[in-house]
């Protein structure tokens, strides 16, 4: 039978490389002589750091620039609440991984609401629709690519 999987990936390396590319930008920017601010990549999370609240704008458009440079989907960041004190500023941003299962129901029941003849499983952090034609499959990634959901989707392993 034929299936695909819906996951939701990030390719690490290439936020590492925006990031990267990030600091050199802020290091030799007009605006930003004399100032620390820094990106600093730890796991999934981007700790954004800058003396003043307003500066952590500027890096987050530096940033944003970077990464769709990269050819990474800027809709899978969550990003926090600009955190100030004294004399620093620091933001956090999530790069999302993976489907959670509350979005992954979501996709479930809007897909059986259309009303085709095909299953949809939620295994980990992806999901797996089962079909007995390629036209409806491909019918599920049409929907799914204009349902909205807040996360850039990739459908992978389609077999026939």
């Amino acid at each position: 039978m034929p299936s695909f999987d819906v996951v939701s990936e990030v390719e690490l390396q290439e936020v590492r490389n925006a990031v990267d590319q990030a600091n050199r930008e802020i290091g030799t920017r007009f605006d930003f002589k004399g100032v620390k601010a820094n990106f600093a990549l730890q796991g999934g999370e981007i700790e954004l750091q800058a003396e003043q609240e307003f500066q952590l704008g500027q890096m987050m458009d530096i940033l944003r620039q970077k990464l769709v440079k990269r050819g990474v989907d800027i809709a899978c960041m969550e990003i926090g609440d600009p955190r100030a004190n004294l004399n620093t500023a620091s933001q956090t941003v999530v790069v999302r991984q993976g489907i959670d299962s509350l979005l992954a129901k979501r996709m479930v029941k809007d897909i059986k609401a259309g009303k085709l003849k095909v299953q949809a499983q939620i295994q980990g952090d992806q999901l797996r629709v089962i079909g007995k034609k390629r036209d409806d499959l491909q019918q599920v990634i049409t929907m799914l690519k204009a349902g909205g959901y807040g996360l850039p989707l990739q459908f992978t392993n389609f077999r026939d």
